[in-house]
């Protein structure tokens, strides 16, 4: 069942800080220095798409733990992105700004 609780929370002013979805793909803006939204609630199999927003700032995606890796540098206007395939949290930080941080939860 694809069910999406709240496709569009980072047009919500950043009011809502958290998401729960149930679909194929999800996107977190990255504007202002923080991921929105900063926590995510995902079903395995879920594509998670980061875009950043800003207007002059490149930013990455740094998974923290033994495991982790960083993704390319985003520069504005261009993505990365990826699939969730296994449960668990996955915490992430940007590479060059690790006050910037974030969380998937992937159930």
């Amino acid at each position: 069942m694809k069910r999406l609780l709240a496709s569009c929370i980072g047009g919500l002013g950043g009011v809502l800080q958290a998401a729960v979805v149930f679909a194929q793909a999800v996107e977190v803006g990255i504007r202002d220095y923080h991921y929105h939204p900063h926590e995510l609630k995902i079903e395995s199999g879920t594509t998670v798409k980061w875009v950043n927003h800003e207007k002059r700032t490149s930013h990455s995606i740094l998974f923290l733990g033994k495991d982790g890796f960083e993704s390319d540098r985003i520069f504005p206007g261009e993505s990365w992105q990826r699939k969730f395939d296994q449960p668990g949290r996955y915490e992430y930080s940007c590479g060059p700004h690790p006050e910037m941080k974030g969380v998937v939860e992937v159930e």
